[in-house]
């Protein structure tokens, strides 16, 4: 253990904590638009929110590449993580739902079009965990390099897709189209990957790592629809049923979005047990 007088104090030859994590760009970002004394939360409750999606997609993606190798004991741990870090995320609901009707109209006219409905990576975790929707992508064809990025993660596989992969690497019988679907399209429940669940669930000493491969998509599933809740119910109690800034249908479309599963024969058998 170093004694108080060992503790390092010259750092003109040494990388700091501030330089190591960049904190001079990290923490100059926050730019109001307005005065108003909230608009500070607001921002920072979104840049918070995009770090922690940074981090979903890192998780996500080696997942994906983890099963798709063979190895699922590995991608266990990076969607353990990805739960925990959505917790955090629906946490940040709870500080940003202090901010009042009245205050947030102090600055909202200063967003002018842009909205949270244009975050690039909550588009690309959805695609990651195969909800695909094309037609969004007009919104980033301002930038050549995103809308290029966007479009590829579109035509990948999704966590869903490469699960269904490992159904059928151990034996368990796949409707042919299903393994070789268009993956740029939003997945549509079969009933051969609903058999196959079920044969995973009948038999789990047999087929173990894919019921704790199963086991951690429904946490994901579940934990992702929390934070859809989360996110439409602090809307609805800052603006109501007002038309979001970037020209969403506000509350009414994110209750819509409620009702779509990513992984639906996962909870359909739940029924069928």
């Amino acid at each position: 253990m170093k004694r108080e007088n060992e503790v390092y104090t010259d750092f003109v030859n040494r990388m700091t904590y501030g330089e190591y994590l960049q904190l001079d760009t990290l923490l100059s970002s926050q730019k109001r638009l307005s005065d108003h004394h909230d608009e500070m939360l607001f921002i920072i409750i979104h840049h918070v929110s995009e770090l922690w999606m940074k981090l979903i997609l890192h998780e996500l993606h080696a997942a994906i590449d983890s099963i798709q190798a063979g190895k699922l004991e590995p991608a266990f741990k990076m969607l353990s993580r990805v739960s925990k870090i959505q917790t955090q995320i629906i946490h940040a609901w709870d500080v940003l739902s202090t901010l009042t009707p009245t205050e947030y109209m102090e600055f909202r006219e200063k967003l002018g079009q842009a909205s949270g409905f244009q975050s690039y990576q909550y588009r690309m975790i959805e695609y990651a965990l195969g909800y695909k929707t094309k037609h969004i992508l007009e919104i980033y064809k301002k930038d050549e390099s995103l809308y290029s990025t966007l479009q590829t993660a579109l035509h990948e596989p999704s966590l869903y897709d490469v699960s269904i992969q490992a159904l059928a690497a151990a034996g368990l019988e796949i409707n042919p189209e299903i393994l070789h679907r268009d993956v740029s399209k939003t997945y549509q429940a079969d009933v051969s990957v609903e058999l196959a669940w079920l044969e995973v669930y009948k038999n789990v000493d047999k087929y173990w790592d894919l019921y704790e491969l199963a086991e951690k998509l429904v946490d994901i599933e579940d934990w992702f629809q929390q934070w859809r809740f989360r996110h439409m119910k602090t809307v609805e109690r800052i603006i109501g049923h007002k038309k979001g800034t970037g020209g969403s249908a506000g509350v009414t479309y994110l209750k819509k979005v409620l009702d779509h599963q990513f992984f639906p024969e996962l909870w359909e058998i739940r029924t069928k047990l």
